[in-house]
């Protein structure tokens, strides 16, 4: 009896709700809400879903290294950036769960994606919401680059030629 109990509650488990590292969760939105009362609650539980999922960044990053490339270095190369996935993960649901209470302060938070942690997550800001003057400065006239490989870079266009003074006595 004890077994089909346990098979039926991890058979719900799997197939029910969508795992945490599939989506954004409410608890990301609420996390980096700027109602202190929402995001009092949403930090702890982002903090604490970031804590347990951690291990999770190892395995992701070693099977897509290792799909991307040869076997042995893929290997190696995703369990380097897994390890350094998993501690970026671990100190940042750490660094919510701490400061939670700090009013104005929304933590450190890493992507919601397991394969790129360093990645933006999916509300963050691009150029196209930024407010007028944070987008990417205007091109000058200097952007333009020539066709010698070192060489400087010239003006877009010449300035016009302003007349010449003549000096009188």
């Amino acid at each position: 009896m004890r077994r089909v109990v346990i098979g039926i509650l991890l058979g719900v488990l799997l197939a029910g709700p969508q795992p945490a590292w599939a989506a954004r969760t409410r608890i990301h939105d609420a996390a980096e809400s700027p109602e202190y009362k929402r995001k009092f609650g949403g930090m702890i539980g982002r903090g604490l879903l970031n804590v347990l999922t951690s291990p999770v960044d190892i395995v992701v990053n070693i099977v897509n290294e290792t799909k991307a490339g040869p076997p042995f270095v893929g290997t190696l190369t995703g369990l380097g950036k897994g390890v350094g996935c998993g501690i970026l993960r671990l100190g940042s649901g750490a660094v919510d769960v701490v400061t939670f209470w700090v009013p104005g302060f929304n933590g450190m938070p890493v992507s919601d994606s397991y394969e790129n942690c360093l990645g933006t997550s999916q509300s963050s800001a691009s150029f196209d919401e930024l407010p007028p003057g944070y987008g990417q400065p205007a091109a000058s006239r200097w952007d333009v680059p020539t066709a010698e490989p070192g060489a400087a870079q010239s003006p877009m266009a010449a300035e016009p030629e302003r007349p010449k003074k003549t000096w009188t006595k």
